[in-house]
């Protein structure tokens, strides 16, 4: 049945149908063939109970808010003041791309839009001042996948959703590993510099009094990351509340910026009843299609296939993450997770995984999906926006940020306290 269900959805991957569809033509197709049970007329139950979550109705406030922010002009104004910060450094504007997405990425949960606005704001600056397009695009690419780790995280909603985790657990185990790789992207970018200034650019000086002027344009961020994260650990709100206050704020601040205004409103939410349909049509496609090879008993099949091998917890742990970086070349992300998550990780976690921790590793992985091709997401954001230049300057230059996340992947295994200090100190 594996082999059949793996057949199946790369060949209709590879017809264009849309994943949703996908996952349930799957389904259906276990249903009659796999099944001894009609799974059908527990189709209707089935997504009603997958839909009937107050925690989903997070994923809709904190894409809206994500739109906000964006059209309120914040992002660009976030640029400005890192390039003034960190423009000195080898590399110059590289840093300001990093840094500005990993601001950004703690207000608006989402990779795609991080990507998006950073690639709107940064690029015509790269081209104006002549930095090398590859690791310019790169840094851009690989710093929007800062938004789905650095909290508040939709991919983490989801994750937490499909394995009953505490959603803010998560949220604060991702917030020192997003750190690290923040930093661990800049130093590849003075490495690479430092080696080839030609990769870089021109580096600028500004003064104390200059760079000091524009740290208010950070504080519109800083003030959203307080209200939300902020809300959540002082008991005041849930996550899905902390997401409602989350819009508030955000509303607040475009109408400070002179922003709010019935277009941008109309805009924002048409993106956000969008973008919250593909996920959420996702989401119940995938929680058929697990029901569906539950009944069908996959899981039995692959825990005797896993007790066959005889693989030790570690020797498991490699081989999840191996696959999931072979199907990050061919699944878009949260289906992957979603279509994953059943599977894999009740066999972790019986192995003595941490829930927690494994929410981190796998949402780095993920990470990586968003940066590899050919369905790499964000490359394609990026090059969006460069207007028929060569795509490959974006897949070429996310190469040394993929190296600096399978650094990273190293070290939490390495040492799982990275992911497990924070929320346990809390």
């Amino acid at each position: 049945m594996l082999l059949y269900l793996s057949i199946g959805i790369l060949a209709l991957l590879l017809t264009g149908i849309p994943v949703a569809i996908v996952l349930f033509l799957l389904a259906f197709g276990v249903d009659q063939f796999f099944s001894f049970f009609p799974l059908m007329r527990a189709l209707g139950q089935n997504l009603w109970s997958a839909a009937d979550s107050f925690l989903l109705i997070a994923i809709p406030l904190f894409v809206l808010m994500g739109e906000i922010i964006v059209r309120a002009g914040i992002a660009e104004r976030a640029y400005r003041a890192m390039d003034h910060w960190l423009s000195w450094l080898p590399g110059g504007l590289l840093h300001a791309n990093v840094m500005t997405s990993m601001l950004f990425s703690a207000t608006s949960g989402s990779s795609v839009a991080t990507a998006a606005t950073i690639s709107t704001v940064a690029l015509p600056q790269g081209d104006k001042l002549g930095y090398h397009p590859r690791l310019f695009c790169g840094s851009i690419a690989a710093g929007g996948t800062l938004g789905i780790l650095i909290p508040p995280s939709i991919n983490l909603i989801v994750y937490g959703f499909l394995t009953e985790t505490s959603i803010p657990k998560l949220f604060v185990a991702g917030l020192l590993p997003g750190l690290l790789l923040t930093g661990l992207f800049m130093l590849t970018a003075i490495l690479f510099c430092a080696i080839k200034p030609s990769l870089g650019g021109p580096r600028s000086h500004s003064s104390w009094p200059e760079r000091l002027r524009h740290l208010k344009f950070l504080l519109p961020l800083l003030i959203l990351f307080v209200a939300i994260v902020g809300s959540i650990y002082t008991g005041w709100a849930t996550p899905t509340e902390a997401a409602a206050i989350g819009v508030v704020v955000a509303l607040i601040l475009a109408a400070f910026n002179r922003r709010l205004d019935w277009r941008m409103l109309t805009e924002a939410l048409d993106n956000t009843v969008r973008t919250t349909s593909m996920i959420l049509f996702i989401m119940l496609a995938a929680s058929f299609l697990n029901f569906a090879l539950a009944s069908a008993g996959l899981s039995n099949q692959l825990t005797q296939l896993l007790t066959q091998l005889d693989l030790s917890p570690m020797g498991l742990l490699l081989c999840v993450l191996a696959l999931l970086v072979i199907l990050g070349f061919f699944i878009e992300t949260l289906s992957m997770m979603v279509i994953t998550l059943p599977i894999i990780a009740p066999l972790l976690f019986a192995a003595g995984f941490d829930k927690v921790w494994f929410g981190v590793v796998m949402i780095l992985f993920v990470e990586m999906a968003l940066i590899t091709p050919p369905v790499g997401l964000n490359l394609y954001i990026v090059q969006a926006s460069r207007r028929g230049k060569p795509f490959s300057d974006v897949i070429i230059g996310t190469l040394p940020f993929i190296a600096a996340m399978l650094v990273m992947a190293v070290l939490l295994i390495a040492f799982p306290s990275i992911a497990l200090w924070l929320p346990n100190s809390l």
